[in-house]
């Protein structure tokens, strides 16, 4: 029970940036960043795509994934939780619970993420023994600890009224979420139908491997950070 799968989950309902998981990304569709990350790191027994969408399931066989079923559309709609797609194929490939140790998600918006993160990510989960693990990221210089609501002509609203005073050296470095890469024991998945646990860790990544895709403006960050990085191994 010491095995790994990774499942990837990537349906094909985009709104914001539709056929997202599979547009182009300097060449490479983007679902295959996460694909080669995978395959590449080697701890995985099984690379597994979870889709509703035959084109993205046809990709993603080509760069080298498996795709043994198309999802149900009950679980692939705007609302449903990705934890519950990636429950399903823990399920449908392991419906006796007794192959695999762990499940890695891995989501296909964070092309950034490489094969070296998801290594170092499993030994941090491992030597702690927890439950379930998230990935996050340090917030930068957007500090927000001094988040405030806004309506339009109304006075501003602190979130953390009592922070706004303190000095920024003085405030505690907090940590946003990315579903760049999310570990759980299989039988705690299972159990609590979440990697969202009341004992779940955090295991820090950069946050330009962080990087998570949703618009526009996220597409045009990431395809920046990665020329650069294929740029800088070029050379």
């Amino acid at each position: 029970m010491d095995k790994a799968i990774a499942v990837i989950p990537a349906r094909g309902g985009s709104k914001r940036l539709p056929k997202k998981n599979i547009k182009p990304l300097l060449g490479v569709p983007m679902i295959g960043y996460t694909i080669q990350a995978a395959l590449e790191c080697g701890l995985f027994e099984r690379v597994v795509v979870s889709t509703d969408c035959p084109e993205i399931a046809e990709v993603s066989q080509k760069l080298g994934a498996e795709v043994p079923f198309i999802r149900e559309a009950g679980i692939a709609d705007d609302i449903t939780p990705v934890s519950a797609a990636t429950l399903d194929a823990l399920n449908r490939v392991d419906p006796e619970g007794s192959r695999y140790g762990y499940v890695c998600q891995l989501m296909a918006n964070c092309p950034m993420r490489d094969a070296g993160d998801i290594s170092a990510s499993y030994e941090h989960f491992t030597q702690h023994g927890a439950g379930a693990q998230i990935s996050v990221t340090r917030y930068g210089w957007l500090n927000p600890w001094w988040a405030m609501e806004m309506d339009e002509g109304q006075p501003l609203r602190p979130i953390f009224k009592e922070k706004l005073t303190a000095r920024s050296q003085d405030l505690a470095d907090l940590f946003c979420p990315t579903g760049a890469i999310w570990w759980a024991k299989s039988e705690v998945l299972r159990a609590e139908g979440t990697f969202h646990t009341d004992e779940k860790i955090g295991c820090e990544i950069n946050w330009v491997n962080a990087v998570d895709i949703d618009d526009e403006n996220d597409w045009a960050m990431a395809e920046f950070l990665m020329s650069r990085r294929l740029a800088g191994e070029s050379s």
